[in-house]
């Protein structure tokens, strides 16, 4: 698997730096329909990721205590961390 992973949500682009993940699962706690752990226990995209409220999406990424989880506007401005 890539070392990084990006995906677009919405208006939103979300990237899991998967070296940088220490399985905390705070994503997962705040947005348990965006995030999973994989069978390396390291952050991953769920399959369906449509209809995930922008809100969620800044707030579950801003919780990783390791800033593993980049999130930039449709601009490429970034939000998170």
């Amino acid at each position: 698997m890539n070392d990084i992973i990006e995906r677009k949500i919405s208006d939103l682009t979300v990237k899991i730096e998967r070296p940088n993940c220490i399985g905390s699962k705070n994503c997962i706690n705040v947005a348990p329909d965006l995030f999973e752990l994989d069978s390396e226990q390291i952050c991953s995209f769920k399959e369906n990721t449509d209809g995930i409220p922008k809100e969620t999406i800044v707030e579950s990424c801003s919780v990783c205590p390791v800033n593993a989880l980049y999130v930039n506007d449709n601009e490429g401005n970034q939000l998170v961390p």
